[in-house]
């Protein structure tokens, strides 16, 4: 799934991503880990995998979304 960062705080290592649709989503440190980043600026096009549902939804893995 794709997104567009929206916040992200380096000491943290954790922020938010905008849906397509608007939605925003919260991310960890451990899913900003898992994609090997090093550093997220806001309006990047990224990739997110996702578990869960709804309110429920959490990210698991956010990295760059390459062509």
């Amino acid at each position: 799934m794709q997104a567009t960062s929206y916040t992200y705080d380096p000491e943290t290592r954790s922020g938010s991503v905008l849906l397509d649709d608007g939605t925003p989503v919260q991310f960890d440190a451990a899913a900003f880990d898992a994609g090997g980043l090093r550093l997220l600026r806001p309006g990047q096009r990224v990739r997110i995998e996702t578990e869960g549902e709804g309110e429920a939804r959490r990210i698991t893995l956010v990295t760059l979304q390459t062509f």
